[in-house]
């Protein structure tokens, strides 16, 4: 059974999801990051692949993945650090990044990869789900990977239930129409979750996009099985401090 959809079993509420981008702040801070996270108590982690022109992100992710990307880290190197992962972490792990990088690796070689080391599954924000459906589902399919789709207030009811039918694992619920860490629209997004609570949808919902504080993580789980932390997180890192003990008082102050 994929640890995704072991945590949703075990675990209803409360779900929190811990985004960083690897190779950020130094290239090898990623499995030290992973480990600590997993420690101090977060139930999922996803991995940011860096990319030049990353979807959706605003200016704080796009620094960390211009950091990462200056500090060499690449979708190759990363499958190198996380080679020996699962002896250490046993929480589910998602990579997400852009399909550019993914591509240039090799999707079926991509997947393979993630199976090899344990990665759980992909959040591959500007992958279509006509292309997911007609080129890629088989592969990730064979290699047990689930790819989450995200939704936003924009998108219709239709379209919704269709991403429900074709992800796996849960749906990333994107909590405004803007960008990573830009703080807009969480407050006034209650109608939209709302409806989408309402929808009994197959796949659990995890909240992202604004959610940078406890007050704001105990809001979105209102509406949802928990909620997504990035940009709040990584200027968590690049405070001064030993990487550890930053990554321990941000969750700390989560949970």
């Amino acid at each position: 059974m994929n640890r995704i959809d072991k945590l949703f079993q075990t675990k209803k509420s409360n779900i929190l999801s811990i985004y960083f981008t690897a190779g950020h702040p130094e290239l090898n801070d990623t499995n030290i990051i992973i480990k600590t996270i997993e420690k101090s108590g977060a139930d999922i982690i996803e991995i940011g692949m860096p990319f030049s022109d990353p979807i959706a992100d605003g200016p704080v992710i796009q620094h960390s993945n211009q950091v990462a990307l200056k500090n060499g880290m690449s979708v190759k190197l990363l499958f190198e650090q996380l080679k020996n992962i699962r002896k250490e972490v046993s929480i589910p792990l998602i990579l997400m990044g852009s399909l550019n990088p993914i591509f240039k690796f090799g999707i079926e070689k991509f997947c393979a990869s993630c199976n090899e080391i344990g990665i759980d599954g992909t959040i591959i924000p500007d992958l279509p789900a006509y292309e997911y459906e007609e080129k890629y589902k088989s592969v990730f399919e064979k290699t047990n990977l689930f790819n989450v789709f995200l939704i936003t207030p924009q998108t219709d009811e239709s379209r919704i239930k269709h991403l429900d039918n074709i992800s796996r694992g849960f749906i990333y619920m994107v909590s405004s129409f803007s960008t990573t860490g830009s703080g807009k629209g969480f407050e006034q997004s209650q109608a939209y979750f709302e409806r989408l609570s309402k929808m009994n949808l197959k796949n659990p919902l995890l909240i992202g996009f604004g959610i940078k504080d406890k007050n704001t993580f105990q809001n979105a789980c209102k509406y949802s099985n928990g909620a997504i932390i990035g940009t709040a997180f990584i200027k968590a890192l690049e405070k001064e401090g030993e990487i550890e003990e930053k990554v321990k008082n941000f969750i700390r102050e989560i949970l």
